[in-house]
């Protein structure tokens, strides 16, 4: 539309009735040749000899040896616009310009609503707080959701052991093993988490950026703590607070090791003494048996095997598979209706490709009426163990009710699953 006032206000059109009534009388050209028949008249006349033209439906053959006139034409009238140059390719830059001039300013920019959504998503986070607290920030796709429409809580445990490892990273305490220091590379040394707690306040969904902040301190003599505190990038309210308790192992042993003086003087200096959960659970976990001997309702899922992609860099299984295998065998009524509010782990041993895992949940309700369960809180015992018989993880779990609008998604899924 701009383009085309642009152009009718430089080359105006003329008119058509203008042009039918004037006659302008072209200078005739003189030909100072003896020959009245120019080279392309005969050149012309040869190659219509077998020229076939269709008149009102009709083939005839030109006659040979005949020349054709040329044809007879009314000469275009002289207007201010053929008497220019050829300027057609400077029009049409032109004319491009304004189009995308057009196109930019009128069409709507989705970007412009929201300039933090991909801020920082996909970046390696950066140290803030004198060195000592790392941050980053993620993007919650839509495979990381689940039948709630909320990211799931392995989804939120990945970004923390994401971050964690961006941390040693920015730090420069990353070797050549999987978050390994320098030192603990030359010495076969691992990190491997023994006690891990969290807390999550609510979900993210669909598109949300989620902010992470981590930090590490020590624990004793031989272990290290590292938290975290997750918020919502725009609000800043809390999503999810978690500690942990990290211990060394040697790779090529299996057995766990102490902090060589070498590790603790590079790690230390990045030390923070403040905790993201001030209460930590302390409570004693039950063992096999104490959870065999009560009355509490119990669920057992057998013949959980590790997959290839279940394992990390250090050939042993993913600590955040564990929780997915503890979620086995947690009864469907608990998952559809209620939510995890917090849980507490302990890490026994390590699990290996080949091995066999089973997973019992115990329940215990805050209310003896079977019919008012989906309104109050539960809390659950677990223990993933060998079905050779050796513990692997114990834990504990908290659950609250859904909201109405989780509620209502989960019972459509439910029944059409049904």
């Amino acid at each position: 539309m701009v383009a085309s006032i642009a152009t009718s206000a430089f080359f105006p059109a003329s008119s058509g009735k203008i042009a039918a009534n004037s006659s302008i009388e072209t200078p005739k050209t003189v030909n100072f040749s003896p020959n009245t028949t120019t080279p392309s008249q005969s050149t012309r006349a040869k190659s219509g000899i077998k020229a076939v033209s269709k008149v009102d439906g009709y083939a005839a053959t030109a006659e040979p040896d005949v020349v054709a006139p040329p044809p007879t034409s009314s000469p275009a009238p002289r207007t201010f616009y053929n008497q220019l140059p050829d300027l057609s390719f400077w029009l049409a830059a032109i004319t491009t310009l304004i189009l995308a001039a057009e196109k930019h300013f009128t069409l709507p920019d989705w970007r412009q609503k929201r300039p933090d959504m991909l801020a920082d998503a996909f970046g390696f986070g950066r140290i803030v707080q004198d060195g000592l607290v790392f941050k980053q920030n993620f993007l919650i796709r839509s495979y990381e959701i689940g039948a709630d429409r909320t990211a799931s809580i392995e989804t939120l445990m990945n970004h923390l052991q994401e971050s964690a490892l961006n941390h040693a990273r920015s730090a420069g305490l990353l070797g050549d093993g999987f978050g390994c220091t320098p030192e603990m590379s030359k010495k076969n040394l691992i990190w491997v988490v023994s006690k891990m707690q969290v807390l999550v306040d609510h979900y993210p969904t669909w598109g949300d950026i989620i902010e992470v902040d981590t930090w590490i301190g020590s624990h004793g003599k031989n272990g290290m703590r590292r938290d975290w505190h997750i918020r919502d990038y725009n609000s800043g309210q809390t999503i999810l607070r978690a500690t942990s308790l990290w211990v060394l192992m040697n790779k090529l042993t299996r057995r766990l090791a102490k902090i060589p003086d070498e590790v603790r003087d590079q790690i230390s200096p990045y030390f923070v003494e403040r905790m993201a959960i001030v209460d930590e659970d302390n409570r004693k976990l039950p063992k096999l048996e104490e959870l065999s001997a009560n009355n509490a309702e119990k669920h057992l899922r057998k013949g959980l095997t590790p997959r290839w992609g279940d394992l990390d860099v250090n050939q042993h299984v993913n600590n955040v598979k564990y929780i997915g295998w503890i979620l086995e065998s947690a009864p469907m009524a608990i998952l559809e209706k209620h939510e995890l509010a917090g849980m507490t782990l302990e890490y026994r041993r390590e699990c290996g490709r080949d091995s066999v895992v089973q997973s019992l949940t115990t329940v215990y309700s805050d209310c003896a009426d079977s019919a008012r369960q989906d309104s109050v809180s539960i809390h659950c015992e677990h223990l993933l163990s060998l079905e050779s018989g050796a513990n692997i993880v114990k834990g504990r779990t908290a659950w609250r009710p859904k909201q109405a609008q989780n509620q209502g998604i989960a019972g459509t899924i439910s029944s059409a699953h049904s």
